[in-house]
């Protein structure tokens, strides 16, 4: 099975040629299939009497969570739904209702899902040892990744820098987070540093820092399946699908892709 996609732009990237990466967390580094969002957002919509689809949860991955409600809303099907039910287009504040239901519920499933994933602690070690810093930045806001950073650093996962959602003017896919990381690692330019990330939002945050981009095919959001269910399909069933993601990634702009961060570390 193929492990890294290559886009013709980037033949000349290695690893060997960066400083420092700066990883997403859900479906990247933690929560194999970036189940905890999917799971959070269905349940916000489903209290108000809209029942949205997981392909509806997942399509705005990777932005700040308000941004991602938002743009549900926007969704058409969701839309009208929202205006069959309060006879009106939805509006910025009821975006702000959503989000005021999202964040706590987010927070009280959380640690069911914050188990790191598998491969991923021995990865940054060699990655350390080679002398890369190793920043992060997530749509969660500081508060959720308060109860988050603790429960994976246990298991061995622990960045040198994490900026959050909250924490900057505007999440994915702008680059602040990604220039915030690059600061606080201490690395520039920002040629020398690698975004990884398993939404299309979060590649686009990378190019738009002018980093390289790294996608991650199979643990993330595009895939969304948990170990499990990965395990449970067949090889070549797998196989298609991730050469799909590839190509919708590459397509995308990323100059890499990988089946998961385990696999940083061999190449």
């Amino acid at each position: 099975m193929k492990n890294v996609w290559r886009c013709g732009a980037a033949s000349n990237f290695s690893i060997r040629d960066i400083r420092g990466l700066v990883l997403d967390w859900a479906g990247t580094t933690i929560d194999y299939g970036s189940l905890a969002p999917v799971e959070v957002f269905r349940a916000v919509f489903q209290k108000i009497g809209i029942e949205v689809t997981e392909a509806e949860a997942r399509g705005p991955m990777g932005q700040a969570k308000i941004d991602h409600i938002r743009a549900m809303l926007q969704m058409d099907r969701i839309q009208a739904k929202w205006q069959a039910i309060f006879g009106r287009p939805s509006r910025q504040e009821d975006v702000e209702d959503l989000y005021e239901n999202f964040l706590p519920l987010q927070k009280t499933v959380l640690a069911d899902h914050s188990e790191v994933i598998p491969g991923v602690p021995q990865a940054i070690a060699s990655l350390r040892q080679g002398g890369l810093r190793i920043g992060s930045t997530t749509g969660y806001t500081r508060e959720l990744m308060d109860v988050v950073e603790p429960l994976a650093a246990a298991q061995g996962y622990a960045p040198d820098a994490t900026v959050c959602s909250d924490e900057v003017a505007s999440g994915r896919p702008a680059p602040w987070q990604v220039y915030r990381a690059a600061e606080k690692l201490g690395v520039y330019p920002m040629t020398q540093l690698a975004v990884v990330d398993d939404s299309i939002a979060g590649i686009q945050s990378g190019l738009h820092a002018g980093c390289w981009t790294i996608a991650v095919a199979m643990t993330g959001n595009a895939l969304g399946l948990d170990r499990a269910g990965c395990e449970a399909l067949s090889a070549s069933d797998l196989e298609e699908r991730l050469e799909q993601i590839a190509e919708r990634f590459l397509s995308q702009g990323a100059h890499m892709v990988v089946r998961s961060v385990a696999d940083l570390s061999a190449i």
